[in-house]
């Protein structure tokens, strides 16, 4: 494991969620946002409406741009977004997640406790140095984010489809200079 689980789950998160806006759009309508829901389950305040869809498809740019930005351009990021909320740290275990730190109080809105859990990931990846564990997809016709948590470094690609995609196309090459 390369950072704690709850940093790794609220990067996972943020990288699905920026993703979810590349071409075919997967973050469109309330059942998109359930499948969200499913996939990475938020505790706290959660209303399933129409307005906080829009707020969570309203951040992707935002994370976007924190998530690729330089360390340093990071660092400026992140104090943004912790200097937008009132914070309220609080050590909380649920579910089968042991002890971790919310940084806002539970009641605040889904789209501003994404962007501070976000936020909160990023300082462990800053700290760490690893922000090359975030990137666009290796694929030239993909825009999304890569996430490597890997510990040999070796995904390159958004998903197994552009992986594949790319396997197969080397395939291709290869067989064709033969």
């Amino acid at each position: 494991m390369i950072f704690t689980d709850d940093t790794e789950e609220a990067l996972r998160s943020a990288v699905w969620l920026v993703n979810s806006a590349e071409d075919p759009e997967t973050l469109a309508d309330l059942a998109d946002y359930e499948g969200f829901l499913t996939e990475f389950p938020y505790t706290g305040r959660i209303d399933r409406d129409e307005a906080e869809l829009a707020s969570l498809q309203a951040l992707r740019p935002r994370l976007r741009a924190m998530l690729l930005a330089s360390r340093d351009d990071m660092v400026i990021r992140v104090n943004d977004a912790l200097d937008e909320s009132t914070l309220t740290p609080h050590l909380v275990r649920h579910d089968d997640t042991d002890w971790h730190l919310h940084a806002v109080a539970d009641d605040n809105p889904l789209a501003e406790r994404v962007l501070i859990e976000t936020a909160m990931a990023l300082i462990d990846v800053i700290r760490a140095d690893e922000g090359s564990r975030i990137t666009v997809c290796d694929d030239d016709t993909c825009e999304a984010l890569a996430l490597d948590l890997s510990r040999n470094r070796s995904k390159r690609y958004c998903s197994a489809t552009c992986a594949n995609r790319n396997a197969v196309a080397a395939y291709r090459a290869r067989r064709s200079e033969a």
